[in-house]
């Protein structure tokens, strides 16, 4: 499937292989009502002082508890991530270490600015072989952006950073919210550059996918200080038209069950606006207002970082800026009611837990590891205290294996300041973070750096 040729819903059923991550979520999809949710301070347990413990300021913010079978059989296809083809047995490769592994975050590690971090490049090198030990690491990558098809993101991480990425080891802030495309009928999606987010909720399977431009087409007065452009007006769909046999004669009639925030909006303004039309709206219909102001449906943002690492000096403003405005201007336009939205992403342990699901999958589908152990360490390669650290130290808090937080200097954190969520390690770049980890579980075994380890070593060091 092409990247840039998304398939639309509605598509039959094909059987693929249950080691891909496709099959995994539409095995996860199935279980849908199974799905359980974590509060932000259930996820997020006290951390130690030493890791600067502290709670989440959300009442609620559930995120499901993603669940992979390992098991065969077919299921119903993904229209949006089958990027790994029906699998046959890979054959363990003798010079993949099984015991330890890498998790990235991509922008402010990886990429910034729509470019690759030099050292970025160098650490993909040493994790494929390209180093004193001549040993393979596994790694994946959990970004909290998003605002494209997966196998989009990771065929331009591919290009980035001249390596072959899959969406078998990569996880953005979205890929969470198919699991409710079952579950709601209409949905109102932000952000995202033009139609993409539209086109990326139907391939996830969302059957009725409305934007802000469709209700500004609609009503030009929805936004006063907005007009549409001639190639936004014309790719926005007309509400009044064709929907699904509906009698729909006014904007009224229609209801939005859920607002999903897909990615960072393009337009604070009038999404917000739109927002918070539909959060104080009588049961999600359109240009209706509620006497009680608690009727409007539920509204999921796939992350909530205030901050991210862009192309400026300064770390730019995020979704999580969009979501604390959203709930203190409703509160401010509500005489005081309070609203509670919903978050996915990082920090919440539930995504880290899908992480080693999904590493334990890559291991095996990629590199033949099919009967070994998760790994015993994971080290997680951060930029941001409040959602990477954070998380990673979390999850470390509650996980049987050990999952390592590094923190870089290249994205949101700024050198010379304390972070408020500490790292166990704290080093300049993305590969200066490889080389600590590699360093670490070296040392761990007595092995001193200048040469490579015959297989016989790597297997009497346990790496193998």
């Amino acid at each position: 499937m092409s990247p840039t040729t998304p398939q639309r819903p509605g598509m039959h059923s094909r059987n693929i292989s249950s080691s891909s991550f496709a099959s995994a979520f539409d095995v996860a999809r199935s279980k849908l009502g199974e799905l359980a949710f974590y509060e932000e301070d259930d996820d997020l347990p006290d951390i130690s002082s030493s890791e600067s413990a502290g709670s989440l300021s959300r009442d609620q913010s559930p995120s499901p508890s993603f669940e992979i079978s390992d098991g065969g059989g077919s299921s119903p296809a993904s229209p949006i991530s089958p990027a790994t083809d029906p699998t046959t047995p890979v054959v363990a490769d003798p010079d993949v270490v099984d015991n330890f592994a890498f998790a990235f975050d991509i922008d402010g590690v990886l990429i910034r600015g729509g470019k690759p971090i030099p050292e970025a490049i160098e650490a993909m090198k040493v994790l494929n072989g390209e180093n004193e030990y001549g040993i393979k690491i596994p790694y994946i990558f959990l970004t909290n952006g998003g605002g494209k098809f997966e196998v989009e993101r990771c065929h331009d991480l591919s290009r980035q950073l001249e390596i072959d990425v899959s969406p078998g080891q990569f996880i953005c802030g979205h890929t969470p919210m198919r699991e409710f495309a079952s579950r709601y009928g209409t949905v109102l999606v932000i952000g995202g550059e033009g139609e993409k987010c539209r086109e990326v909720a139907e391939g996830y399977g969302f059957r009725d996918v409305i934007t802000p431009g469709d209700i500004m087409k609609a009503n030009e007065a929805t936004a006063p200080f907005r007009q549409l452009t001639a190639a936004e007006h014309k790719n926005s769909r007309d509400l009044l038209a064709g929907r699904r046999g509906s009698k729909v004669t006014k904007l009224s009639d229609i209801v939005i069950e859920a607002i999903f925030v897909f990615a960072d909006s393009r337009d604070w303004a009038s999404d917000l606006q739109i927002i918070l039309d539909v959060a104080q709206s009588k049961g999600g219909r359109l240009e209706t207002r509620s006497e009680t102001f608690d009727e409007g449906p539920p509204i999921y943002f796939s992350h909530s970082d205030v901050l991210w690492s862009a192309a400026h000096e300064h770390a730019r403003l995020g979704m999580g800026a969009l979501r604390n405005i959203v709930e203190t201007v409703f509160t401010d336009t509500t005489g005081g009611k309070k609203l509670n939205t919903h978050a996915f992403g990082k920090p919440q342990v539930a995504t880290f837990e899908f992480a080693t699901r999904l590493l334990q999958q890559w291991r095996a589908a990629q590199h033949g590891l099919t009967e070994s152990e998760p790994p015993a360490t994971v080290y997680f390669v951060g930029d941001t205290p409040e959602s990477d650290i954070r998380g990673t130290n979390a999850m470390n808090e509650k996980s049987k294996n050990e999952w390592y937080s590094i923190l870089v200097k290249t994205g949101v954190y700024q050198a010379g300041t304390e972070p408020k969520y500490k790292p166990r390690r704290l080093v300049d770049t993305v590969l200066d973070a490889v080389h600590w980890g590699v360093k670490r579980e070296m040392g761990r075994r007595g092995v001193k750096g200048g040469r490579k380890l015959s297989l016989d070593e790597k297997v009497q060091l346990g790496l193998v």
